[in-house]
């Protein structure tokens, strides 16, 4: 006979039963972002007010790019993961539904014109 304690039955039965896997995603996409931005904010904000040819310059940097292409991606998944739990917990059914295919679509929308203007500069 096999005892299993109440802790036991438990685990993986959340609301949606992935709800560990969403918490560690953004643990580690929050980690990730908290690396990338502060780097992106001086980049940026070094480039304004300086002419066009200035900031295409800094933008054809490799380095620079692939860090802003990287900060883009896991921004816009970190996004679209959050926004999908708050969907989750308050809304119910077809509103539910509607609202997280929206958002998904957003930011993988988002996500391809960013990196196709980032193409356009970097290329």
């Amino acid at each position: 006979m096999r005892y299993l304690t109440d802790r036991k039955r438990a685990e993986g039965k959340g609301a949606s039963g992935t709800g560990t896997e969403h918490h560690w995603y953004m643990q580690v996409s929050s980690v990730g972002l908290a690396l990338i931005v502060p780097i992106l904010v001086y980049v940026i904000g070094s480039t304004l007010g300086s002419d066009r040819e200035a900031v295409l310059g800094v933008f054809s940097n490799p380095v620079i790019a692939i860090l802003t292409g990287l900060g883009l991606f896991v921004g816009m998944a970190h996004f679209r993961k959050g926004a999908q739990m708050m969907i989750e917990d308050y809304w119910k059914k077809s509103t539910k539904k509607v609202l997280i295919i929206s958002v998904i679509v957003l930011s993988y929308g988002l996500t391809a014109f960013g990196l196709f203007a980032l193409a356009k500069i970097a290329l």
